[in-house]
């Protein structure tokens, strides 16, 4: 009983500490003071803009949510709006510490000029005169006029989650994603003409996780506890980088596109509009959720592989041994890659047998995430196994050759795009029962391979060096 306690003891602790100690041990037990508000990541690239030739006066007149979309609710009716309603507030804002632009008030234009009738009417009655000294200057008049606002909010986009419960103690994990998107355009006064529109959009993340355990550790003791948290990403924040995007979107644009200038012209080489340009190349290449739908991988690779074999025969007690391998692979560029794979390693059992054999198959992998740095994948394939002449250094097929069938699952990681880390679990199934000279039971022979590996793609590399061959070959046939 003593030992029970302790096992779900150290479970709820375990619960604690790895699943909610951020939170946990970050609890707002007292009231906090109003504080400066929250700057978003995507600030510091908007205040970072090479510097204009000369600003430009710029009026907004409204930005508003055009989606009327209201918060999802599981409960029923909510009636509050997704969206927040001072998007306006936050895109004068945002174009003020572009440093690009004068923002001048336009959205509250009737007040404005009522308060310029009150202090003309004022002077006039009570300074008893109406020279020049009294005249109120010019309004600003405004060389651009941005309009736009939020065209959509959609909902769960993205859903999903994992737990795990194991004997009353137990994790589960949810999220949800939702998507705001923006619409930014420029309108020159002098001529009504649509100078620019852009357009961006921001993922909003919301995720739930929680712990808990319900154990009987006594005849009519019941322990149970619980914890986790939830976090939900302001939709305000996301509204304001979606913002704000947009406005260093419309700048560059403008820069490149020659519609405004630059103090010094060198800086059209600045690394903020380099690295905007790289991200709306690879923009293109992006599918609705951000994800690159460009090849990672090359289209040739050698790969190396470690492992052991575990080999299921007639006899009792097996054990698993080292193996290695070298694979040679042919990527389709999408979902599919083609591999010939050759490996040794030892079928063994604790007494009766210990055998080296060699493994030759051809196999090909359905990547369920080809675009991703990582991704999860399926196998199968055949090919042959045979025993290896001990008398024999190199790969020896010689002696009986046995036909299997292969299927297993794997995970792929690529470091860089030449470098790719290969973890697999696969069963070979071989279409005979005597490889281990033993032909008892209604199954036949297999084996189970768990193997780590590293891929190397070279194919750049490949081109690269034969376009410098034919480029030697040209300078001697000058």
């Amino acid at each position: 009983m003593f030992k029970l306690i302790r096992y779900s003891s150290f479970i709820l602790l375990f619960i604690l500490l790895f699943t909610s100690c951020v939170p946990f041990f970050n609890q707002p037990l007292t009231e906090q003071r109003a504080e400066i508000g929250a700057e978003t990541p995507g600030r510091k690239t908007l205040v970072g803009l090479p510097e204009p030739k000369e600003k430009i006066v710029a009026a907004v007149y409204k930005f508003r949510d055009q989606t009327g979309q209201y918060k999802p609710s599981t409960t029923g009716a909510n009636w509050s709006t997704a969206v927040t309603q001072g998007t306006t507030s936050i895109l004068l804002k945002a174009i003020e510490e572009s440093g690009w632009f004068i923002p001048i008030e336009r959205e509250g234009l009737s007040n404005l000029l009522n308060e310029r009738k009150i202090i003309r009417s004022s002077r006039a009655n009570y300074a008893g005169q109406k020279d020049g000294s009294q005249l109120l200057p010019p309004l600003l008049f405004a060389g651009l006029v941005l309009e736009g606002g939020v065209i959509s909010y959609d909902a769960n986009v993205l859903t999903g989650g994992a737990g795990l419960k194991y004997f009353g103690a137990g994790a589960s994990g949810q999220y949800r994603q939702d998507r705001v998107t923006v619409y930014l355009r420029a309108i020159s006064t002098s001529n009504g003409r649509i100078l620019k529109t852009v357009y961006t959009s921001k993922m909003i993340l919301s995720q739930k996780i929680d712990a808990s355990i319900f154990r009987y550790v006594k005849f009519k003791r019941l322990l149970e506890a619980e914890t986790g948290f939830t976090y939900n990403e302001p939709s305000e924040m996301a509204v304001k980088e979606a913002i704000e995007k947009a406005v260093e979107s419309l700048i560059i644009e403008g820069v490149i596109e020659g519609l405004w200038d630059l103090k010094n012209p060198e800086d059209v080489n600045s690394d903020v509009i380099k690295n905007y340009v790289a991200e709306k190349e690879d923009n293109q290449g992006a599918d609705f959720f951000d994800h690159l739908l460009t090849p990672r991988r090359h289209k040739f690779g050698l790969g190396f592989n470690a492992g052991s074999w575990l080999f299921m025969g007639d006899y009792s007690n097996p054990e698993m041994k080292f193996m290695g391998g070298v694979s040679m692979l042919y990527d389709t560029q999408s979902f599919l890659q083609l591999g010939i794979n050759l490996s040794r390693g030892d079928f063994a059992t604790t007494q009766y047998l210990q055998k080296t054999f060699n493994s030759l198959d051809f196999t090909m992998k359905y990547r369920l995430s080809p675009y991703k740095d990582w991704t999860p994948y399926i196998l199968g394939g055949f090919g042959v196994v045979s025993e290896q002449n001990k008398s024999a250094y190199t790969f020896d097929l010689s002696n009986s050759i046995n036909a299997q069938g292969i299927y297993g699952v794997g995970v792929e990681f690529l470091l860089n795009e030449r470098f790719g880390l290969n973890f697999s679990i696969l069963n070979h199934y071989i279409f005979d029962d005597g490889v281990d000279g033993l032909n008892k039971g209604k199954y036949n022979d297999y084996f189970w391979e768990g193997k780590i590996g590293l891929n190397f793609y070279f194919d750049k590399i490949w081109d690269r060096n034969k376009n410098k061959k034919n480029k030697k070959i040209r300078k001697k046939e000058k």
